[in-house]
């Protein structure tokens, strides 16, 4: 798909975005969901590096999604990469933060097939520890996690980098694969939560990858379909 093609295209616009958004309280965790305590975090936190073999150095995290242009922690330093084996997928649905029980959301995780383009961003080693305590809180609500954080192996400027990621549980009840990009669509123009909409979600990860000058056809592709409806109910003015 050429950047001529791409530019002509419809696209997601805070202006389209502005129409699914509304104001959502915050009632917690939905009746059966789980969330960690400290002590669980906590002890993510120690598997983890112990995982990692982790001796007081820099760690690297790979970022695909919101922590490309929202990050939990300080970063000291971006390096375009890419994730073999991996890809982008909306594939976790949500019941807060950006969905209701009444409306589920959908989130973006990482699932296997082909390869992913995003970033690392490296940690201080001074910083790790602390960094992981905010990143853990964040990415991982619900127990057992949605998306939990895994050692991998990310390619930058030709040589192979490990970096934790955050990769979706296909196990998890909450994971839905296989999805359309028409359901997906249909569920981003019209899921709210306390954090926002699906759709400014999608249209935030679509305009910093291109700001990195990554192109995922795959989110192209949806942002467009999005953008399309939106564009339909702007101007019915439903």
């Amino acid at each position: 798909m050429g950047s001529a093609h791409l530019s002509t295209s419809p696209r997601l616009t805070p202006d389209l975005v502005a129409r699914v958004a509304r104001q959502v309280e915050d009632r917690g965790p939905a009746p059966g969901v789980v969330v960690h305590d400290d002590a669980d975090y906590e002890t993510s936190l120690q598997s983890l590096l112990a995982a990692g073999g982790w001796q007081g150095e820099d760690v690297w995290v790979f970022a695909y999604g919101s922590l490309l242009w929202n990050p939990a922690f300080e970063v000291a330093e971006h390096v375009p990469a890419v994730l073999p084996g991996w890809h982008r997928a909306f594939c976790i649905q949500l019941t807060r933060f950006r969905g209701t029980p009444e409306q589920p959301g959908l989130m973006m995780s990482l699932i296997p097939g082909g390869s992913c383009r995003g970033v690392l961003c490296r940690i201080d080693a001074s910083q790790v520890v602390g960094s992981f305590r905010k990143l853990l809180r964040r990415e991982m609500t619900v127990k057992p996690p949605n998306s939990p954080p895994r050692w991998v192996h990310v390619k930058a400027a030709g040589t192979a980098v490990r970096a934790v990621t955050f990769a979706a549980d296909r196990h998890g009840k909450n994971f839905v694969g296989g999805l359309t990009d028409e359901t997906i669509a249909s569920v981003l123009c019209s899921a709210v939560g306390h954090w926002g909409s699906g759709a400014e979600y999608l249209m935030q990860t679509v305009d910093q990858l291109e700001r990195l000058g990554i192109r995922d056809a795959n989110l192209w592709r949806l942002q467009r379909l999005v953008a399309e409806r939106l564009s339909a109910l702007q101007a019915s003015g439903a």
